[in-house]
């Protein structure tokens, strides 16, 4: 069983146990281990069976029992017994924005809201406003969420999305001699923010073969179709994955053809047709001898028709055409091309390393510069620094630079901005500092007006140097606070502030969209994992997947620059040696 289902298990039982009203600390501490389990990187089978369970944080012994019996059986007692007292659909519930567990306690309490359904229901009937702490303003809310939780349909984020994509492809490429080559198509190769069905592409002169490996993977629920080249299944979390098995001289055609996007294949199609030809899923042709001109690579398809490769994230429609008939595609970013992360935390707050292990796994990834950016104090549910906390890091990360034998350490702080547009900090404390991320992590629900006035306040004050995680969405789970982006795009253009695309994926923020209009007018970037434990560094490709959809270049991030480039940068800012 995959990492992201057993921290499913362990979140809905969190979930299940607040909604019952059971003791905090309880509810807690399945909570802290979802959330732990969730950002490992490595397989907690392997874990497992090396005895090393007690060793992430948040598992003690008795966590680590379930997560045996959860391996060893693929499935767990607790949570089939508590699925009776706590319906699933009450579960699905949760993921409305604006209600947590206690409203949906209170729903099924007072109404007997079961379901979604249910609750629709409710709210046309006006039950809903009649419950403490439910007004007008709170229903009105809850219907805007509820048109939007539809309209978001079945669709998941790319950091659920690809690694079932990358675990399917590497399975059937290990574990089937039929398979000649296979790779992800669609939006999962394009790397959208979030995906809907999942597309692979394989090529083999024996196609049952191949579908008869896929459709038997450990991975499959229910195999929803199966033809001569094409069978669908649905995997445990109810993810559909589409897999085409195509012959091998039409690879190239077929990988552009599944890849997308539509508005993108138009365009392909329409240059085709203007040179006599006919362009399909099975190669490039010439109507009049019925030749094929390509099909077997991708390249050898944009260069017929007269394009450069289009890397697939541009594949948009939104300029990727003319730039590569005329030659002017981006360089795009690549991971290689980051020497360091500007935001990332310790167990002085929040995250669960020591400033040295955060510092040893930044060395271990070859990173010339890291900054340590603890919560500030109005964040308390962090656990904020104080001023006097955040000077006694001083010493530590003085003592750390001193060994001269790894990453720079640079002193920061992820800043608050507070509900009112002013700082945690003073200035003067600011200015101590080697480098400062600003961010909201409050009052949400503040008027647009409010809220982006809040956000450019923070841009102009000289010594931020980052706004952290600008319109504060997590996909599929909150909508983006009401701000306008473009206006404060504009401020950092004006002030020189750098805009974070933060590389978490249930973030991803700045989109893609916005961080493309923020790298046209002259704004920095940074691409940042947010890193809250040594192992959400390997999140980074994620944040460079978003920057290469935006056409961004290493030119325009800021933690591209080498060590000095960058001291020199935030020194003209008021921060480090010489400000």
């Amino acid at each position: 069983m995959r990492n992201d289902e057993i921290a499913a298990i362990f979140a809905a039982i969190a979930d299940s146990l607040e909604i019952k009203g059971e003791n905090r600390f309880r509810v807690n501490a399945y909570r802290d281990a979802a959330r732990h389990i969730e950002g490992l990187t490595e397989d907690l089978a392997v874990i497992a069976a090396e005895g090393r369970l007690r060793t992430v944080p948040g598992i003690g012994e008795a966590i680590a029992a379930k997560i045996q019996e959860i391996l060893e059986t693929g499935r767990l007692a607790y949570y089939e017994r508590l699925k009776e007292e706590v319906p699933e659909t009450l579960l699905d519930l949760l993921q409305i924005p604006g209600l947590g567990p206690r409203k949906v306690k209170l729903l099924y309490d007072r109404l007997q809201v079961r379901s979604i359904a249910d609750l629709q229901r409710a709210l046309q009937e006006g039950q809903v406003a009649s419950l403490p702490g439910m007004g007008e303003k709170t229903v009105q809310n809850l219907q805007r969420e509820l048109e939007r939780w539809e309209q978001r349909g079945r669709r998941v984020p790319l950091g659920v999305a690809l690694p079932i994509v990358e675990e399917i492809v590497q399975m059937l490429r290990t574990g089937s001699d039929a398979v000649i080559r296979i790779e992800g198509a669609g939006s999962v190769r394009r790397r959208r923010d979030t995906i809907g069905d999942l597309d692979v592409l394989a090529t083999s002169e024996r196609p049952e073969e191949v579908l008869k490996a896929f459709t038997s993977l450990p991975l499959v629920q229910e195999v929803v179709a199966r033809g001569d080249t094409k069978a669908s299944i649905l995997t445990a979390r109810q993810q559909q994955v589409d897999l085409r098995v195509i012959a091998p001289d039409s690879w190239g055609a077929a990988l552009q053809y599944f890849t997308g996007s539509k508005q993108h294949n138009v365009r392909l199609r329409e240059i085709a047709v203007r040179k006599g030809w006919r362009l399909n899923e099975y190669g490039l042709f010439d109507p009049s001898t019925d030749r094929r001109l390509a099909g077997a690579e991708e390249a050898d398809v944009y260069e017929q028709l007269g394009l450069i490769w289009v890397p697939p994230e541009l594949r948009e429609d939104a300029g990727e055409i003319e730039a590569a008939v005329t030659g002017r595609l981006p360089r795009l970013i690549e991971v290689g091309d980051v020497r360091g992360d500007l935001h990332s935390h310790s167990n002085w707050s929040d995250g669960t390393a020591s400033i040295e292990t955060m510092w040893l796994a930044a060395r271990d990834r070859g990173y010339e510069y890291l900054a340590l950016t603890d919560h500030s104090q109005s964040l308390g549910v962090a656990n904020g620094l104080t001023v006097e906390r955040i000077r006694q890091q001083r010493a530590i990360v003085d003592e750390i630079n001193g060994r001269g034998n790894g990453p720079r350490l640079l002193l920061g702080v992820e800043l608050e901005i507070r509900a009112d547009g002013s700082l945690d900090f003073p200035d003067d404390v600011l200015a101590e500092l080697d480098v400062v991320v600003a961010s909201v992590h409050s009052s949400f629900g503040q008027p647009r007006e409010k809220m982006t006035a809040r956000l450019i306040s923070a841009a102009r004050n000289p010594h931020v140097d980052i706004i952290g995680h600008p319109s504060g969405r997590l996909i599929g789970r909150r909508e983006p606070y009401d701000v306008d982006l473009e206006a404060l795009i504009d401020a950092c253009a004006e002030s020189g502030t750098a805009l974070e695309i933060n590389a978490n994926p249930m973030r991803l923020d700045l989109d893609d969209l916005h961080a493309r209009r923020a790298v046209d007018k002259g704004v920095w970037l940074a691409i940042n994992t947010d890193a809250h434990a040594t192992d959400n560094f390997d999140l980074l490709p994620y944040g460079i997947f978003t920057a290469r959809r935006a056409w961004v270049e290493p030119k325009h991030v800021l933690n591209c620059l080498p060590l000095p480039a960058l001291l020199a940068h935030l020194a003209r800012r008021g921060h480090g040696p010489g400000s």
